[in-house]
């Protein structure tokens, strides 16, 4: 709203400017005897101001379109089993983060639990687990059906709980899919501990 009151404020300036000019031109036309040393300047200011306006709009329409880009691709998840472990199971899976926190533009789908691109930029996604001393822990980022990285720990008898994470930065291709997948016999915690998050941070 204030990007679209700053327009119209510009536009009537550049219509009150262009009524101004306007007389001048008539005046001149009318005493053409007499010398106008301001018609120059004037159209001079015109010309200037006529580019000063372009270059405002063009920022307007980048800052429009970067929070466009920022509301479309935001996304915050936990695991929300509560108490429930996830695993551990005897094949690889894909974490569906059912607890969906914030899913601007629903690039998240919490059934998948998949993240698709909405644009091409480069994203930012960190993952974060809770879980106890029972069984290993292994969890990956893929990007597509890449491994970018991972966090881990193995199991022990001398800790009681255990908690992890990572984080990447990743160039991603509008389409690109993102996910969570967790190692064969392992496990985390269901609880709000263990999340997944994304967002972009730069169009491309």
């Amino acid at each position: 709203i204030g990007a679209e009151t700053n327009w119209k404020m510009n536009f009537n300036i550049l219509r009150s400017i262009f009524f101004f000019c306007g007389l001048t031109l008539a005046h001149s036309g009318a005493n053409t005897t007499e010398t106008n040393p301001y018609h120059p300047d004037m159209c001079n200011l015109l010309k200037d101001f006529g580019a000063m306006t372009e270059k405002v709009k063009s920022m307007e329409t980048k800052l429009k379109e970067t929070e466009i880009c920022l509301k479309e691709a935001v996304t915050s998840a936990t695991a929300g089993r509560g108490n429930a472990h996830i695993g551990p199971f005897n094949t690889d899976i894909i974490i569906d983060y059912k607890k969906v926190i914030t899913n601007f533009g629903s690039a998240y789908s919490p059934v998948t639990g998949v993240f698709t691109a909405p644009l091409a930029g480069v994203y930012y996604f960190t993952i974060f687990y809770h879980g106890g001393r029972s069984y290993p822990h292994y969890l990956r980022i893929f990007k597509n059906n890449e491994l970018t990285v991972f966090t881990a720990d193995h199991k022990t008898e001398s800790d009681g709980a255990d908690n992890g994470g990572n984080a990447v930065f990743l160039q991603l291709q509008q389409g690109d899919q993102v996910y969570v997948s967790m190692a064969a016999n392992t496990y985390v915690g269901g609880d709000d501990h263990t999340t997944f998050s994304g967002f972009l941070v730069m169009q491309t």
